[in-house]
């Protein structure tokens, strides 16, 4: 098996090449290492076994479109490759959308004309709903709780593309799923919600379990912007590629469909519920600084994962006490990296 994965030195991207190299499948891997930890997790890929390496931009089409010609018979394309926070595409809207949506379109583009068998797997967003400002929302005093939508929020509720994020992600992942329709592309698309576990270097931008795990174990205050009260449901990684595994596998079933994704209703948790968890497993009082709302920040984003579960029967295997503990496990493992970063 030829698996190809751009974003491949970032967080989803390094696990799922580990999966595939423990496969003994042959791995390619894209990126530019721009991001934080990213040469980190290169360096720690390379040793886990064989890979081959293309430090290049998904926004540079010629180079994209030379790999893809160079490299046969690729069984599978992982497109992880983007820009992932939602306060960067605000500072910087331009470049938020030339690397999400004009990145992913060169992608679709290069396969389309050299690889048009290739299974495409996409990573979207939950953020493709918007601010979900229209749900009604009632605030407990650690968290706020849906009234209705009581399993989270389903694929056919309607997109609202807030914040450039959202615009340049949904872009994107209308595209993917529209080569499908038009050129046959076997693509499937992903609209994952708050992903989270071992080599993620977390910030506080974008990756926020990990964050505040790592801020915590190195006895570091934490920005909660909002009052805390947010809830999202989180998904450890493993689980996440398992369920690429089953949509690879049922291709016939999955092509051109959309998923959303994430650990669902029985794995929601609030930030402040989060922070008490840490303090109980790190036995620390962690401190805390507020500040004002992001822009598009949902109060609330639980992923309905019933169309996963009905078509592929997958459900998540990892709960947050035994996620966190593992992603704990790691941060302790690696401390003499990650405070260098």
């Amino acid at each position: 098996m030829k698996v190809l994965i751009t974003g491949g030195t970032g967080f989803i991207g390094v696990n799922t090449a580990k999966r595939y190299i423990d496969k003994n499948a042959e791995v390619i891997i894209i990126d530019n290492l721009s991001r934080k930890g990213t040469d980190i997790n290169l360096n720690w890929i390379k040793k886990q076994g064989k890979i081959k390496f293309y430090k290049i931009d998904i926004r540079d089409f010629e180079s994209l479109n030379k790999i893809l010609k160079k490299e046969k018979c690729i069984d599978v394309v992982f497109h992880f490759a983007a820009q992932v926070a939602v306060t960067t595409s605000v500072v910087d809207p331009r470049n938020d959308f030339e690397i999400n949506a004009i990145g992913t379109f060169n992608l679709l583009e290069a396969i389309r004309k050299n690889s048009p068998k290739s299974i495409v797997i996409f990573s979207s967003t939950n953020k493709v709903y918007g601010g979900l400002e229209q749900l009604k929302i009632s605030e407990k005093s650690t968290r706020y709780e849906l009234q209705e939508f009581k399993k989270g929020i389903p694929e056919n509720f309607p997109m609202d593309f807030h914040s450039p994020y959202g615009c340049s992600k949904g872009t994107a992942d209308q595209y993917v799923r529209d080569y499908s329709r038009i050129y046959g592309l076997k693509t499937v698309v992903f609209r994952q919600s708050c992903i989270y576990g071992q080599h993620q270097f977390g910030i506080e931008d974008q990756g926020w379990v990990a964050h505040f795990a790592i801020q915590s174990l190195f006895n570091r205050p934490i920005t909660i912007y909002g009052n805390g009260k947010q809830v999202r449901d989180v998904l450890y990684v493993d689980d996440l590629i398992d369920a690429f595994e089953l949509a690879i596998k049922n291709i016939k079933k999955t092509k051109g469909q959309i998923y959303n994704i994430g650990g669902g209703y029985k794995n929601q948790i609030s930030l402040l519920e989060f922070i008490s968890l840490l303090e109980k497993k790190l036995n620390k009082k962690i401190k805390l600084n507020f500040s004002d709302w992001r822009p598009g920040d949902q109060k609330i984003f639980v992923s309905d994962n019933t169309k996963l579960e009905k078509e592929l029967n997958w459900r998540p295997k990892i709960n947050i006490e035994k996620g966190l503990n593992l992603l704990i496990k790691w941060i302790e493992e690696n401390k003499h990296i990650l405070e260098k970063l």
